[in-house]
């Protein structure tokens, strides 16, 4: 399964919308449609029912958006046990996989498998989890996810407490190369702090596709350029 060209790391605002806000009876026109209208990644939602309260795509899925998504696509694992399903996924075509520090007792060995199934490896972290083992991963990650949210579903409000979080995460990374990424009631409200206060991937659902359609785009790149717009602080 082909993937996008290798991903070049930069701090620049990316936009990824989440098609879990999508309509899941055209999703192949709709990612087309986020990408056309400016999106820089796709995000895509995997939930099994079991680690978080909700179901829904598996490797099947993905594979079968691939052809439609001629950029990055997200892939973040909402899955536990996660290791069994790496490969699956990655063959799919997922260009970064990201898997939960909560997700099961060997989180290093996850993320050296996910690189060395060819995908950039994401360290995910849900709004109560700790992040003092961070420190000891940073040489196998590629993409921090902090959740500012609890997982699940989509349209929430973002926690406030975890704005100190980023803040965190970002002065333990440096200068390496690791993307920080924010999932989880992001708006044009609040999309300045967050990029402030260290993140340069902002992940957005409702925010993005309300008022459109894989039939009438444009309201999609009118809230892609809301979004970035207010995150670059223009």
């Amino acid at each position: 399964m082909r993937r996008s060209r290798p991903l070049v790391f930069s701090k620049a605002v990316k936009i990824a919308p989440s098609i879990l806000a999508a309509d899941f009876a055209n999703f192949g026109a709709e990612c087309r449609a986020i990408e056309a209208e400016g999106a820089d990644w796709v995000h895509v939602d995997v939930m099994d029912g079991h680690f978080v309260p909700n179901l829904t795509f598996g490797p099947g899925m993905c594979a079968a958006l691939r052809p439609h998504i001629g950029g990055v696509m997200d892939v973040h694992l909402m899955i536990s046990p996660v290791d069994a399903y790496l490969e699956a996924f990655a063959k799919a075509g997922a260009d970064l996989l990201t898997a939960h520090l909560e997700s099961g007792p060997h989180i290093h060995r996850t993320l050296q498998t996910i690189r060395g199934l060819g995908c950039k490896a994401g360290l995910a972290i849900n709004p109560g989890t700790g992040i003092e083992v961070v420190p000891y991963l940073l040489d196998d990650i590629d993409i921090i996810v902090v959740m500012t949210v609890n997982p699940g579903f989509g349209g929430q409000r973002l926690i406030p407490s975890q704005m100190d979080k980023i803040r965190t995460l970002r002065a333990m990374v440096g200068d390496r190369p690791i993307h920080i990424e924010i999932d989880g009631g992001v708006t044009t409200d609040n999309a300045r702090a967050l990029v402030e206060a260290g993140a340069d991937v902002l992940v957005a659902g409702s925010s993005i596709f309300k008022g459109g359609s894989a039939q009438n785009t444009a309201p999609y790149g009118v809230n892609i350029a809301a979004l970035r717009a207010a995150a670059e602080g223009v």
